[in-house]
């Protein structure tokens, strides 16, 4: 006897993805937009491709669990998390840390970066949650990363900050239930406070071709490019 034919997983046989994904859905639905026009409709785009994944029942489709060097760094970063406004966020992504797979994204990691990120995806092409309407994901970076110039191209991007505190291009500093928000072709870098890790969640947008094909390039750009 084989399990070849045994039912695969969906969306409605795992409701711990289910409840992390209506958290990813409420947290864009209750951020404020600060008035802008483009930060809400992208807003509303998120929550309508989540209630387009939720209404699909989709496969769950779990890579194997990884860790890397940061993830040291991640109980005291939910810890942080907890308390604060993104507690029912941090509690919903706590039910599903252990099958998560923690990667680098680029085939060559700069070194400064092996022991202070890591990202995981849940929903995406690939996983956990199987998509091709949004990639949804967390990024961990521990005290005193610098996480260097990088773009999207053909991605919307937002992130909300879980924990920690970070800044975007030297330009104001993100706290919890804050939204840092890069349209397609947007250089940007990102630093972390010194004592702290930082856990952000965050959603990609865009064409499904866009989505499949996104590659991690960091952007060489002159210093003065990116203050």
């Amino acid at each position: 006897m084989t399990d070849d034919f045994a039912p695969r997983p969906h969306l409605r046989d795992h409701p711990d993805w289910r409840y992390l994904l209506q958290e990813y859905y409420e947290l864009y639905r209750y951020l404020p937009s600060g008035g802008s026009t483009r930060i809400r409709a992208h807003q509303r785009h998120v929550r309508e491709a989540i209630g387009r994944v939720l209404k699909a029942n989709p496969l769950i489709q779990t890579q194997p669990p990884a860790t890397k060097p940061v993830t040291a760094h991640l109980k005291r970063a939910l810890d942080e998390g907890r308390g604060d406004r993104m507690g029912p966020m941090i509690r919903a992504f706590e039910s599903v840390q252990a099958d998560l797979s923690w990667q680098y994204g680029y085939e060559k990691v700069p070194k400064g970066l092996v022991g202070s990120y890591a990202y995981a995806e849940i929903a995406g092409p690939q996983g956990p949650v199987v998509t091709e309407d949004i990639i949804l994901g967390v990024v961990l970076f521990g005290p005193g990363c610098t996480y260097p110039a990088h773009a999207h191209r053909g991605i919307t991007e937002s992130y909300v900050c879980l924990s920690g505190a970070v800044s975007e291009n030297h330009q104001g500093v993100y706290v919890p239930g804050s939204m840092i928000f890069n349209p397609p072709e947007h250089l940007h870098r990102i630093t972390v406070g010194m004592n702290e890790p930082a856990l952000l969640a965050y959603a990609w947008m865009g064409a499904r071709d866009d989505l499949l094909d996104q590659k991690m390039v960091f952007t060489r750009k002159r210093k003065d490019d990116v203050r």
